[in-house]
């Protein structure tokens, strides 16, 4: 019977366990957007896989200026982001974990305050997303968006392509590609979002190009066994409303994916943080679909993981928030120990209040 602290291999990525460490958002890089000493402490806390993640998924990461939609997000286009990112690989490593960056647009999410002078969001609609992102001074609307035009496009996937050779550089183990959510590959996948009628848009195979070229182009530049994929068939974030036909697309979408032979799936059961029934969906009849290494999230217990485990519904399983707050889940997890609460008031921005000060069990 599978077990969350046995060992498992992904694709070109041997694992200690199978606990993963889902991307979180915390929104303290330093100017430039570039990851620094804090960031480590913070990674490298939860990485030792005796105590902590088996994997962790770092926090969503721009693949460029424009891919950027929240305040003090980290980006890895730039060499100094490079380094800094360098500098988390190599602590990471050093205690036997394995981590892999989340590549991140986040499409028309985003404010122009946060965008190169003159430029606005950009996406497959030119409608605006009803709902707001994080600039400086706090929470505002998120800015009216410009469709991407046809031969904009190759330009964005090659970003993608630069920016998971920029990750190995920075010595991550993988990439995870962000297509979940409502941010912009799932812009261009859902029919309640994409309204274009170039080969971009229409039907599901002209919807579903935009991730397959993206991940066409990762996996060409650093193999499909160092590469990962984040999807969310019914959540409605971000003003994403529901496709019109979620598993249709979706078995569309695994296979087109199944010749890249992709590390892992990371699939996000029902609403992203919240219920996880709802929207109808068979997860099993995608898992089969797509026939490798599978990623459950969203509201996991140790219990829940280890029934997904022992079924075979799950291969791994990430958790998100209790990470926050437990650098040393794992050990919790294992112990069956108390779990502390994280502080919401610190989620987003700060320093090292409700980031690295959280105690481990002594």
């Amino acid at each position: 019977m599978t077990k969350l602290f046995d060992p498992i291999r992904i694709g070109d990525i041997q694992l200690a366990n199978r606990l993963v460490m889902a991307p979180l958002t915390r929104n303290r890089a330093s100017a430039g957007q570039v990851p620094d000493t804090l960031m480590q402490q913070y990674y490298t806390q939860r990485a030792d896989p005796a105590t902590g993640a088996g994997l962790i998924v770092t926090e969503a990461t721009q693949i460029s200026p424009l891919g950027q939609g929240y305040l003090d997000t980290p980006g890895i286009h730039s060499a100094a982001q490079i380094q800094g990112w360098r500098r988390i690989t190599d602590s990471v490593h050093a205690v036997g974990g394995r981590i892999v960056v989340q590549l991140w647009h986040v499409g028309r999410i985003s404010h122009v305050s946060l965008l190169p002078a003159g430029e606005v969001p950009v996406s497959s609609t030119a409608r605006a997303a009803s709902g707001k992102t994080f600039i400086a001074g706090g929470f505002a609307p998120c800015s009216a968006p410009r469709a991407l035009a046809t031969e904009e496009i190759p330009a964005v996937v090659a970003d993608y392509r630069q920016a998971a050779l920029n990750a190995i550089e920075a010595g991550f183990d993988g990439v995870e590609v962000h297509g979940a959510n409502g941010y912009l590959i799932d812009q261009f996948l859902r029919d309640s979002i994409n309204d274009r009628s170039d080969a971009y848009g229409g039907g599901v195979a002209g919807r579903a190009r935009f991730l397959v070229e993206v991940m066409q182009a990762v996996v060409g530049a650093i193999g499909g066994g160092r590469t990962g994929l984040r999807l969310s068939p019914v959540t409605p974030s971000n003003d994403a409303g529901p496709d019109s036909q979620p598993q249709v697309l979706m078995a569309h979408v695994m296979q087109q994916l199944a010749p890249l032979e992709l590390a892992y799936l990371h699939v996000i059961e029902g609403q992203t943080g919240g219920a996880r029934d709802i929207a109808a969906f068979d997860y099993a009849a995608m898992q089969h679909q797509f026939g490798g290494p599978w990623m459950v999230n969203n509201g996991y217990t140790g219990l829940m993981a280890q029934q997904a485990l022992a079924s075979g519904a799950a291969d791994l399983v990430a958790f998100g928030k209790p990470f926050i707050s437990n650098p040393d889940l794992g050990r919790r997890l294992r112990e069956g120990a108390a779990l502390t609460a994280p502080d919401v008031k610190t989620f987003y921005g700060g320093s090292a209040a409700g980031y690295t000060d959280y105690p481990a069990l002594p």
